[in-house]
């Protein structure tokens, strides 16, 4: 793996990880989300059409695409109703941890992708700190609290439309460009977030109360994937995938630091944890 496929990555997850603390003070969830990528859709449209218009793509490339924009709109749908339920230093770590879990293993098997040992032990740090500073424990008093339950499953649902959506790009990119691809994924955004943003009658006001972080989150969301498909282009997924996770990490402390959600001294320490694993992974992997 290269130094900059390794830093593509950090970067990643650390703007995931600002944007998503923007999704979660937003007033109106699908609102914030939808007006966030309406700049890429309009920038990113264009280059989409160039594309198709001076490629040709084989029939499998385009079941990969209409797969790809399906999950992807699936995880923003979800995504919205995880932060409705869930603070963002539990939902945050579970959707990423999921993902964290399945790619590497997938790929390993999809890709014929290898881990070393000492790979496979940085892996196995990463998700057992992402469990614990997620705080997921099944006991009867919680599965009765019908709003952890909601925010759980919900969380559970987005990494399994991150973890679809990460192994069948890492495909996709055999045909189209990042840009052209995060072009497409946007325009399936829109498809499913414009009427339920309308239907709220709230765009004005999460205009008037965030107009800063919907600025910063425009760029943020979209730029903080284009960064991942690039580095999907220099390095295998198996290791890539878990280092992007460092973005819990991120996202934890500034649900601590920001947000004032009580998470105690275990979640920093499960916080090191991760990013031992994800130094493992880096260098030993």
């Amino acid at each position: 793996m290269t130094t900059l496929a390794l830093l593509l990555v950090i970067a990643s997850g650390f703007t995931h990880s600002i944007w998503n603390l923007f999704a979660k003070r937003s007033i109106n969830k699908d609102v914030f989300l939808w007006l966030i990528n309406i700049p890429c859709f309009i920038l990113l449209t264009p280059v989409v059409v160039d594309w198709f218009m001076n490629h040709t793509i084989p029939l499998r490339g385009y079941i990969l695409i209409l797969l790809s924009i399906l999950l992807q709109s699936g995880y923003f749908l979800l995504l919205s109703k995880a932060y409705q339920h869930g603070e963002i230093s539990q939902v945050y770590p579970i959707m990423r941890g999921t993902g964290a879990l399945l790619v590497p293993l997938l790929s390993v098997m999809i890709y014929n992708e290898e881990l070393s040992v000492y790979g496979w032990a940085g892996l196995g740090l990463i998700i057992f700190g992402l469990i614990r500073i997620g705080g997921f424990k099944l006991n009867r008093a919680l599965l009765k609290d019908s709003q952890y339950v909601k925010g759980l499953m919900f969380a559970f649902g987005v990494g399994l439309c991150i973890t679809g959506y990460t192994l069948t790009d890492k495909l996709i990119l055999e045909y189209i460009s990042p840009l052209a691809l995060l072009g497409l994924c946007n325009i399936g955004y829109m498809l499913v977030l414009t009427a339920p943003a309308l239907r709220s009658k709230k765009i004005r006001e999460e205009w008037r109360s965030n107009a800063v972080a919907l600025v910063v989150g425009s760029i943020l969301s979209p730029g903080s994937y284009l960064l991942f498909l690039y580095a999907m282009n220099l390095g295998p997924l198996s290791h890539l995938s878990p280092i992007r996770e460092i973005g819990t990490v991120f996202g934890t402390l500034l649900g601590i630091l920001i947000l004032k959600e009580q998470q105690g001294r275990l979640r920093i320490v499960m916080s090191i944890a991760i990013t031992a694993g994800i130094i493992m992974i880096g260098t030993l992997g």
